[in-house]
C-alpha cells in the first residue's frame, strides 16, 4: 500500500509538470509585448467597469432630478436646439478611426511604411479632433455652472460622475495620440523595418480599439440613458 502512495505522488507531480510546460508552449509564441498589452486592457477594463457600475448606482439611487442628456448636451445652432449632435459627432469620429487604425495595422504587416504611418497619423488626429470637442464640451458645462461639487441643473451627483468617467476616458484618448504618433514617426523613419518585426503597430491598434470600443458603453450608459 506504501508503495502504492509512493508510486502516485511522482506521477501526479510529473502531470502537473508537464501541464505547466504544455500552457508555457501554447504561450510561447505570444509577443511579449502583446501579452503585456492585454494584461494592460484587462485590468483597465476592470476599472472602466467600477466607474459605470458607480455612475449606475449613483443614477438609480439619488432622489433629486437627474439633468436630461438631451437636454444638457443640445446644441443651438440656426436658432434651433439639437439635443447631442456634439455627441454624436464625436461618435463618429472616433468611431471611424479605429477603421484607419485597422489599415494602418494591414499595410503595416505589408511593409509599406508611407501608408501605414499616414493612416496612423490620420487616426491619432481623428482621436485628437474628438478631445478638442470634449474639452468644448467641458467648457460649456462649467460656464453653465457644473462642477464636480455641484450642478445648477439637477442632481449635484451628475457633475462628479460626468467630470470622472469622460476625463478619464479623454485621458486614455490623449496618451493615444501621443503614442500612435510617436510609433507613426518610428515606422515612417524605418526603425521597425530593419528590424522586420511590426507588431507594434498591431499593439498600437489594440489600445486605439480598445479606447474606442469604452466610449460605446460611455456613450450607451451616460449620453443615451
Amino acid at each position: 500500500m506504501a508503495t502504492t502512495r509512493e508510486n502516485a505522488a511522482p506521477s501526479t507531480w510529473r502531470t502537473i509538470a508537464s501541464d505547466w510546460s504544455s500552457d508555457r508552449d501554447a504561450f510561447k509564441q505570444v509577443p511579449w509585448g502583446k501579452a503585456m498589452m492585454w494584461i494592460f486592457l484587462l485590468s483597465d477594463t476592470f476599472i472602466f467597469t467600477c466607474f459605470l457600475t458607480g455612475y449606475m448606482s449613483v443614477r438609480i439611487s439619488t432622489t433629486a432630478t437627474w439633468p436630461n442628456p438631451s437636454e444638457v448636451f443640445a446644441l443651438t445652432i440656426g436658432g434651433a436646439s439639437i439635443p447631442l449632435i456634439l455627441i454624436a459627432i464625436m461618435t463618429f469620429v472616433l468611431i471611424s478611426s479605429s477603421g484607419t487604425m485597422a489599415m494602418a495595422v494591414n499595410f503595416a504587416y505589408r511593409r509599406d511604411r508611407v501608408r501605414c504611418a499616414a493612416l496612423m497619423l490620420a487616426t491619432a488626429a481623428c482621436g485628437a479632433t474628438f478631445v478638442g470637442m470634449q474639452a468644448f464640451e467641458w467648457s460649456k458645462l462649467i460656464s453653465e455652472g457644473v462642477r464636480p461639487w455641484g450642478n445648477p441643473m439637477g442632481a449635484a451627483q451628475f457633475g462628479a460622475c460626468f467630470f470622472m468617467i469622460t476625463g478619464f476616458h479623454g485621458l486614455h484618448v490623449s496618451v493615444g495620440v501621443i503614442y500612435l504618433c510617436t510609433v507613426a514617426f518610428k515606422v515612417l523613419r524605418g526603425d521597425y523595418e530593419q528590424r522586420g518585426n511590426y507588431q507594434i503597430v498591431e499593439i498600437a491598434g489594440l489600445y486605439w480599439h480598445f479606447v474606442d470600443l469604452v466610449w460605446v458603453f460611455i456613450f450607451a450608459f451616460f449620453y443615451l440613458w
